[in-house]
């Protein structure tokens, strides 16, 4: 186990579209196969090396978070963004860099009205989380089964939740989720690992971008090859509902575009 994430279940692995056979995990998921966004690590600054380098050779370690904490921001981050098409050793630690974060109490400048401090919705999550687990499948979230943990948390997802209305009040179920989202987000894609998985070139500086215009792979990028996956049978994110805040944040954001999209 590394950073608390465990072996991988095949039964928890994205499927073969073809045969329905799970795919097994890998060094670098992804459709750029070979692409290693750290072998332009020459080709940066010493300051973007370095930056870059210590997400990958010295990821932060536990401070914030209690063990149970760790482990239970574990389980629901596996959800959220899921590694089981990564092998262990090349898991993206998503949650010691939220843990670093709350830790050094770093904000993103502002807060909602509706919304408690970052370090204290991280604990009532994880008790609003629990109270909807024992209402649903009368068990707390870390013993679930993953389907019944994907159910749990699609309620929070969809603002619906039947548990801890005490809790609900004190913060927006919405901006809870926004958070937690945006948090694992952030932690993962600023990872050069998910570069790879992505195909995204890294630091321009000082070298820079030259091949703006087409879409093409600069000199040193792979070209894309796509292959069809299914989502495993113990997952519900296969299915997308929008809800009334989902809707009315894509409207905003077309609002706020002049209707550009």
């Amino acid at each position: 186990m590394r950073y608390g994430y465990p072996t991988v279940d095949p039964a928890l692995c994205p499927k073969d579209a073809n045969t329905g056979e799970a795919l097994p995990p890998r060094t670098q998921p992804g459709y750029y196969p070979g692409f290693s966004t750290l072998a332009q690590s020459p080709f940066w600054d010493d300051a973007t090396r370095a930056v870059v380098e210590k997400r990958v050779e010295r990821p932060p370690q536990r401070e914030f978070f209690s063990e149970h904490a760790w482990k239970f921001w574990t389980v629901v981050f596996g959800h959220l963004i899921p590694q089981t098409d990564r092998v262990p050793e090349r898991q993206i630690p998503i949650v010691a860099v939220i843990d670093h974060r709350l830790a050094s109490n770093q904000t993103a400048g502002y807060r909602y009205e509706d919304m408690p401090q970052d370090r204290m919705v991280y604990e009532m999550g994880i008790e609003a989380i629990d109270r909807e687990a024992e209402h649903r499948h009368a068990g707390n979230f870390l013993v679930l089964p993953q389907l019944q943990q994907d159910l749990v948390l699609q309620a929070i997802h969809d603002g619906k939740p039947d548990a801890a209305p005490a809790i609900w009040k004190k913060m927006s179920v919405h901006r809870f989720w926004q958070l937690i989202m945006g948090d694992a987000v952030d932690a993962y894609y600023a990872h050069p690992w998910a570069w790879d998985e992505i195909g995204f070139g890294g630091p321009a500086y000082p070298r820079a971008y030259t091949r703006l215009e087409r879409g093409e792979p600069e000199p040193w990028e792979v070209e894309e090859k796509r292959y069809d996956w299914l989502e495993p049978a113990t997952a519900v994110s296969g299915k997308v509902e929008l809800s009334p805040h989902h809707l009315e944040s894509d409207q905003h954001r077309h609002h706020e575009s002049g209707g550009r999209h």
